[in-house]
């Protein structure tokens, strides 16, 4: 048996660089290959890279014998082609976030799946070390009942109608790009919420250059922020009746947790004004806690591990990252999305 999966990456954009970059610290996982639809950048990543190989197009790529699963990094829009033809190659497949551009063709591409492929979102957040430590005090009941979550994933781009955050042919929208790690998140942590109500701004190319999502749980609320309109706090907060958690920004990046369980600490974490903020995280304050998780790289070798050794297990799915989250999180921002929008 195998101790590792052979790797190929579909694009070579930013995501895709980094995905690579990480290898080195993923023990169970080697690339050996790169495809794009420029036989010239195929070749010059697969030179950074120490001498991969290259293939001109997906399809040589699917095709290569030696290869077990390949990382879509393309634009949102050819996800559900390029999984699609990749799983019908027999090729595992980990899929750049957002899975599709719908919930309909994140269920096309589960039903090409289901004869027992591997295939995953590569919602990194999710695998991340800190993560796995906020799982673990949530069980141990550290904060106790929740009483409610809050988060905010918010970059400020100037409006570009020819830009991909813009363009809803590219699978455009701050929801997709942004609003996915809070939605995500909320799932992967706390399950399908019981109701979903928001509002969504849109931008001059009919896509959300802004929105708010609200999650109803049994016993508490979610209210979740994303947007191209402004630069956010970037936190992910979790209020409990003992104790408030805070994921530190970026929490897509999180590294760095800070709970308190009483006192002034859990007072300035559940405040939203910066100067507060900076005193919770830097003086030693009675009753808080910093849990520091900090990584070597970008932190994409823990989704890339996760998925190897889901593979070399035979799963067809990670249950950590199942497609019905994936399908689940964007019938989410369908939901807000089907409301007229605000005024811009």
């Amino acid at each position: 048996m195998r101790d590792k999966v052979r790797w190929g990456i579909a694009g070579t954009g930013t995501i895709a660089n980094s995905f690579a970059a990480d290898f080195r610290f993923a023990p169970h996982a080697s690339l050996v290959a790169v495809s794009s639809r420029s036989a010239q950048k195929a070749e010059s990543f697969a030179a950074r890279f120490g001498g991969l190989r290259s293939y001109h197009g997906i399809e040589a790529l699917a095709a290569a014998p030696d290869i077990d699963a390949i990382y879509i990094a393309s634009p949102n829009a050819e996800h559900l082609q390029q999984a699609t033809l990749a799983l019908a190659a027999g090729k595992a497949v980990l899929v750049e976030k957002p899975l599709t551009t719908s919930s309909a063709d994140a269920r096309a591409l589960a039903n090409a799946a289901a004869a027992g492929t591997f295939a995953m979102e590569a919602l990194w957040t999710c695998f991340l070390p800190a993560i796995s430590r906020v799982r673990e005090l949530l069980a141990a009941g550290t904060l106790g009942a929740i009483r409610h979550v809050r988060a905010e994933l918010a970059y400020e781009k100037p409006f570009d109608a020819g830009s991909r955050f813009f363009d809803p042919a590219l699978g455009g929208g701050s929801l997709l790009d942004l609003g996915i790690y809070p939605i995500a998140l909320c799932l992967n942590l706390f399950g399908d919420p019981r109701f979903v109500d928001g509002t969504w701004q849109r931008a001059p190319t009919g896509v959300d250059t802004s929105g708010e999502v609200n999650l109803a749980y049994d016993g508490f609320s979610a209210a979740l922020g994303c947007g191209f309109d402004r630069n956010g706090h970037n936190r992910f907060v979790i209020e409990g009746e003992r104790g408030t958690l805070v994921i530190d920004a970026p929490f897509l990046k999180a590294s760095r947790l800070l709970v308190s369980t009483g006192g002034p600490a859990r007072k300035l974490l559940a405040f939203n004004g910066k100067a507060a903020y900076r005193l919770a995280r830097h003086l030693p304050l009675p009753g808080l806690t910093r849990h520091d998780h900090h990584f070597p790289g970008s932190g994409l070798q823990f989704e890339i591990e996760a998925a190897s050794s889901a593979i070399l297990e035979g799963r067809g799915q990670h249950p950590s990252m199942p497609l019905s989250a994936s399908i689940k999180a964007l019938e989410i921002i369908e939901t807000i999305r089907a409301k007229t929008p605000d005024a811009e």
